[in-house]
């Protein structure tokens, strides 16, 4: 299978929600690597990289996130990068 690293960025009721803490175990069940944070505009914004098919399954699971979330968009662009976990940063 193919390596890809995707950004996202996902707008809605993404905030408060359990986002980030629901996208990591996510990605750590799904083999994922890369970060996820919370933006100060309201957005959450996550890398994620590994096997196409993981990485899919994730953009998959950010449409929806968490219960309380209300996803309106999510923008995905190619990118790059090299990450060897899943982790939550810091608000940017």
């Amino acid at each position: 299978m193919p390596h890809v690293v995707r950004h996202l960025l996902i707008e809605g009721v993404v905030q408060g929600v359990g986002y980030r803490w629901s996208m990591t175990a996510e990605a750590h069940r799904l083999g994922v690597h890369g970060w996820v944070r919370n933006r100060r505009d309201g957005c959450v914004e996550a890398m994620a990289a590994g096997e196409e098919s993981a990485v899919n399954a994730l953009l998959y699971w950010a449409q929806c996130g968490p219960p309380r979330a209300r996803v309106t968009r999510v923008d995905v662009a190619p990118a790059t990068g090299d990450f060897t976990d899943f982790r939550q940063l810091a608000t940017a």
